[in-house]
C-alpha cells in the first residue's frame, strides 16, 4: 500500500512539473501535512529545472547567479577538493565562476577567480559563500573569508571588477569585523547579502553568533544560535556601521536553539524578502520566506520551498552526506527589477558531493 501511494504521489509530481526525473532508488517526502497558512505564495511560484555544475572531485556550494550584458548567465560559486570531505569549506573552499547560455545551464569556462591567500591576509585560509551584485556601474562580488581555518575568523569581504570576467581587485580588509566581546555577533560576520537601498544607501545584511553560546559547555551539540544583523554605510566600500546592537531577526526566545541562516535579501514590487534556511521554525528540511516594508521589520516566517524530495528523485542517502535532503544558500537571479530564478544548493549528485539546483520563478 506504501509503494501504491508513493507511486501515485511520484506520477502526479512529474505530471506537473514539480519532479525532475533522476536516479532510481528514491523516497517522495511524506511531509504533506504543513498547515496551508504556512506555505507561502512564493513557494508555488517555483518549478525544478534541476541539478548544475556538478563537477568530479569537488563539492560546489553556494551558487550566486547575474545576467551580463551580452545575456549569459554568470554564477559565482564554492568549491573545494572533494577528498576533504564536506568540512573542507572552513579550510580550503575558493570561488569559481562559469558561464552559461540558460538559467539551467549547461555551464562552460569554469575557472577559479578567488583563492586563499595565505598567511597574513583576512581570506587566507578560505574563500567562500559568493554573492554578487551590479552597484553603480562596477560588479561587486561579497564574500566570506577566514584566516584560520577556524569560524572566529570568519568575516565578509568585497572583490570588485568592472567585468564580470574580471580581473578582481580584493578588499584588504574585512568590510565587516565581529562585534564586541559579549556581544551577541562577536564571533565571527558571515554568509554576507546586500542591496543598495532606494535611499542610496548600502545596506549589508549578515549573519553572527555569540562566542560563549559556539562553545557551549553544557551542551556541545549546540553550536550557538545563528541571528542576522544589518550594518549600513554611506559609500560601496564602507566603513558599514551596525544599525543596532541587537540582531534584526532573533529566534533564540522561541526555545529549542530555532534559528535561520543563509538569508538572501531582494525587492519586489516595493517589498523586502528574505529567503533563508530554516533551522527549527519548521523542520531543518525546509527554506523560509519573511517580508518587511523597511527591510528592518521581518515578517513571521513561511514555507519558501520545500526538501528536496518534494522535486527531484534521489538514491537513499549515503552514509557521508549528512545534510542530504535539503537546499540551502538560497541565491536570487534578479533581472529588470524581478526575481526570475531561485538558485541552491544540495548534497548527493552523480558524484555523491554536492551542487547546485535551479529553479524557474514564475511572474506574478
Amino acid at each position: 500500500m506504501l509503494e501504491r501511494r508513493h507511486f501515485i504521489q511520484q506520477s502526479t509530481l512529474m505530471a506537473t512539473g514539480l519532479l525532475v526525473p533522476g536516479m532510481k532508488g528514491f523516497a517522495i517526502s511524506t511531509k504533506e501535512d504543513y498547515d496551508k497558512k504556512n506555505i507561502s505564495d512564493f513557494s508555488k511560484r517555483l518549478k525544478p529545472l534541476g541539478r548544475i555544475l556538478e563537477l568530479k572531485g569537488y563539492y560546489v556550494w553556494g551558487c550566486s547567479p547575474i545576467v551580463a550584458p551580452d545575456g549569459k548567465f554568470h554564477v559565482f560559486f564554492s568549491r573545494w577538493d572533494s577528498a576533504k570531505g564536506m568540512g573542507g569549506w572552513i579550510s580550503q573552499s575558493e570561488i569559481a565562476h562559469a558561464v552559461a547560455d540558460k538559467a539551467e545551464g549547461p555551464y562552460s569556462k569554469v575557472e577559479t577567480i578567488l583563492a586563499p591567500r595565505g598567511e597574513g591576509y583576512w581570506d587566507g585560509t578560505t574563500c567562500h559563500n559568493p554573492h554578487i551584485q551590479f552597484i553603480d556601474g562596477v560588479y561587486c562580488l561579497f564574500y566570506m573569508g577566514n584566516s584560520n581555518k577556524k569560524t572566529n575568523t570568519k568575516r565578509i569581504g568585497l572583490a570588485t571588477s568592472t567585468s564580470l570576467n574580471g580581473p578582481w581587485k580584493r578588499s584588504d580588509k574585512p568590510l565587516l569585523e565581529a562585534g564586541p566581546e559579549g556581544s551577541w555577533d562577536d564571533h565571527c560576520t558571515s554568509n554576507p547579502s546586500f542591496i543598495k537601498h532606494p535611499d542610496g544607501e548600502y545596506w549589508l545584511y549578515y549573519k553572527s553568533w555569540n562566542t560563549d553560546e559556539y562553545e557551549n559547555p553544557v551542551d556541545p551539540k549546540i553550536r550557538g544560535n545563528r541571528k542576522y544583523g544589518l550594518a549600513i554605510s554611506k559609500n560601496l566600500e564602507g566603513p558599514y556601521y551596525r544599525y543596532s546592537d541587537k540582531p534584526i531577526i532573533d529566534y533564540s526566545k522561541l526555545g529549542n536553539n530555532r534559528q535561520l541562516e543563509d538569508g538572501n535579501v531582494f525587492n519586489e514590487n516595493g517589498k523586502f524578502y528574505m529567503l533563508a534556511r530554516d533551522m527549527g521554525r519548521f523542520d531543518h528540511e525546509v527554506g523560509i520566506i519573511l517580508e518587511s516594508d523597511d527591510g528592518i521589520h521581518w515578517s513571521e516566517p513561511k514555507i519558501s520551498y520545500f526538501g528536496v524530495s518534494r522535486y527531484l528523485k534521489q538514491p537513499p542517502k549515503p552514509k557521508h552526506l549528512s545534510k542530504y535532503g535539503r537546499f540551502e544558500r538560497p541565491q536570487i537571479l534578479m533581472q529588470n527589477g524581478s526575481p526570475t530564478h531561485l538558485f541552491v544548493t544540495t548534497q548527493g549528485g552523480q558524484f555523491e558531493t554536492s551542487s547546485p539546483f535551479v529553479f524557474l520563478i514564475t511572474q506574478k
